[in-house]
């Protein structure tokens, strides 16, 4: 086994390759605006790092969000090229899912991501492998109460500490978590999922009301 694991869902842009039994090169940087830019370049890296090529890989890994639809769609199409080019199977994973492994933290505890608009992508968790809701989008302040006495993992914190003041690390998406969570469910025989966008929103731009279709006569 050969994964790599990619997540652009957070303004982290992260890859990471893993042998089935540990990570075995790794790399993130942090830029919202160019995912698009860092992405090809963090896989080149592991590669190199690893002393391998994509030839060598047997699966694809990729996070699939909540997140930002542009820099999510950045890791999702990669994924799905290399899938298609390589012959590849291409799983996906939920971002808030590798965040809540990544914590390492025992009892329960939250996920919250930056979502834009003053708002979250959240889900709690009774432990780092085990989901109790599914991923939201929330404004803070309406679920602050909800989540009070509540470690919570990822950006959330640093933007709302008023609403979560017991925050905790990682604050971005690491794909290396993700590949670790990939590869256990994986050796256990669990079936992962396709690697379709988890979209909490409606898109922003909408046919307008009355809107009338002109066809030339």
């Amino acid at each position: 086994m050969l994964l790599l694991a990619l997540d652009t869902a957070t303004p982290a842009v992260t890859a990471a390759l893993h042998d089935g039994e540990t990570v075995v090169a790794s790399y993130a940087e942090v830029d919202a605006r160019r995912h698009g830019e860092l992405l090809l370049p963090a896989v080149d890296r592991v590669l190199a790092d690893a002393g391998t090529t994509l030839r060598s890989v047997t699966a694809i890994v990729v996070g699939t969000g909540p997140g930002p639809y542009t820099g999510l769609r950045v890791g999702l199409m990669t994924a799905d090229t290399f899938g298609l080019a390589l012959g590849l199977p291409v799983h996906g994973l939920c971002t808030l899912d590798g965040l809540a492994y990544a914590s390492g933290l025992d009892g329960p505890f939250a996920v919250a991501t930056d979502a834009r608009r003053k708002e979250v992508y959240w889900a709690r968790y009774a432990d780092p492998r085990t989901l109790l809701t599914e991923p939201s989008v929330d404004r803070p302040a309406d679920i602050a109460d909800e989540l009070a006495g509540l470690p919570v993992v990822g950006a959330g914190p640093r933007l709302y500490p008023d609403a979560f003041p017991d925050g905790r690390g990682p604050e971005h998406a690491d794909a290396g978590a993700l590949a670790s969570l990939a590869a256990e469910r994986l050796r256990s025989g669990a079936e992962l999922a396709p690697p379709r966008p988890l979209y909490l929103r409606r898109p922003d731009a909408q046919v307008p009301k009355n809107y009338k279709v002109v066809t030339p006569q």
